[in-house]
């Protein structure tokens, strides 16, 4: 006869399975801190090599043509190798955990996780780019964290829920950005660096070392 602890353990063993096959557990926190410190590195380059002000709703119109073409393909150029680069992190550490945990890094779950993700990252890309185009550099920044917010939000139900606590706090931030346009790069800062290095360290501990 089943002991009651021995039906609890089963029971456990069917859930945890369960959340595996439904779920992608493989997220690396040291994506989430690579991420930041990339994010971090792209903000301080911009701020070095831009006049800020002309990030900002009021500095905007300060832009002559040639001014603002300049600036659209530096940060277009700066936020591709952010993107790159942290892309290659996420997918070097998150294959890396999957391998050392026995788990496949391409499965139903994770299928799942990257088409919820990708469909209100590609949204708000051809958003900003539309920005681009019309030269409203000043929103491009509280979208990206917005969309992307929207993003994390999106694909929690695939993944570990501390996700969906990381797409709230961007998407917190990019809406206090509409509202402050000359602090568009801090805030951009925040989300993407510091908000990363803080979630990437919390799942580091909660998670990974073990």
């Amino acid at each position: 006869m089943t002991s009651p602890n021995e039906s609890l353990q089963t029971l456990a063993e069917i859930r945890d399975l369960m959340q595996r096959s439904s779920k992608f557990l493989s997220l690396s926190g040291l994506s989430g801190i690579w991420a930041g410190i990339v994010a971090l590195i792209g903000a301080g380059v911009a701020y070095l090599k831009l006049n800020t002000g002309y990030l900002s709703y009021e500095g905007a119109g300060l832009l002559t043509n040639s001014t603002r073409r300049q600036v659209f393909e530096f940060l277009l150029i700066d936020g591709a190798c952010v993107l790159v680069v942290s892309l290659f992190f996420g997918v070097f550490f998150t294959v890396r955990k999957a391998k050392n945990s026995g788990q496949s890094v391409w499965n139903s779950a994770s299928k799942r996780l990257l088409i919820s993700l990708a469909i209100p990252l590609i949204t708000g890309g051809i958003f900003c780019l539309g920005l681009f185009n019309v030269g409203i550099v000043w929103l491009i920044f509280p979208s990206t964290l917005i969309f992307y917010g929207l993003a994390l939000l999106n694909a929690s139900k695939y993944t570990l829920r501390d996700v969906e606590y990381l797409g709230i706090c961007q998407i917190v931030l990019g809406l206090i950005s509409l509202f402050l346009t000359g602090y568009n790069l801090l805030m951009w800062s925040l989300g993407f660096g510091v908000l990363h290095i803080v979630y990437g360290t919390f799942m580091y501990f909660k998670y990974d070392k073990k």
